[in-house]
């Protein structure tokens, strides 16, 4: 009677902590940033292409991401602007096509919300970065019957620590604020 018992208890912890892929729905998710012009003003953009995809179970508690962004994506509504940021002034998107960010941890920082912590490549150049993030919620969706969670992410990374734009003489400041809204379906 124990081995039945401890082999049902086995079976139910490994369902309840049971991994799955997830994969960020474009169409409902963005991966946005802003900058201080002239050092007076805002200007914002994204990047249209991209992949996000976490490992995590059905709650999405404790979640791994992988992220690969195309650097030439970029997209500020402003062709000329936006050809200069594709250049070699900037991101360079010809020698350096990606950006990439790989979680190491993330860390709990209250009922819905945490910090995530992980290695983020630019230009060339891997540095840790952490972004604060919340969990809007999950869902199970009425068409497909699979779980869906809303998430948002943000941080603030020196642009010139990846050495995107460090030649420029443009009046843009350092820091660049991430704005990343996620809807992601499990797999």
């Amino acid at each position: 009677m124990k081995k039945i018992v401890f082999v049902l208890s086995f079976i139910t912890c490994t369902a309840l902590t049971a991994q799955s892929t997830w994969k960020a729905d474009r169409a409902h998710s963005k991966v946005g940033f802003s900058i201080t012009h002239l050092m007076i003003s805002e200007v914002e953009g994204q990047f249209g292409e991209f992949e996000i995809a976490a490992t995590a179970n059905d709650s999405f508690s404790d979640p791994a991401f992988a992220v690969d962004i195309k650097s030439a994506s970029i997209d500020t509504d402003n062709a000329r602007r936006d050809n200069d940021l594709r250049s070699d002034s900037y991101f360079d998107a010809e020698t350096f096509p990606a950006i990439s960010f790989k979680s190491t941890s993330i860390e709990k920082t209250g009922d819905k919300t945490f910090k995530l912590t992980g290695d983020l490549t630019m230009h060339g150049v891997t540095k840790p970065v952490s972004l604060d993030g919340k969990l809007i919620g999950i869902i199970t969706d009425q068409r497909s019957k699979k779980l869906k969670v809303g998430l948002k992410l943000t941080g603030v990374l020196n642009r010139k620590d990846y050495g995107v734009g460090t030649s420029s003489m443009a009046p843009i400041s350092d820091d660049v604020t991430l704005n990343i809204n996620l809807e992601m379906a499990q797999q």
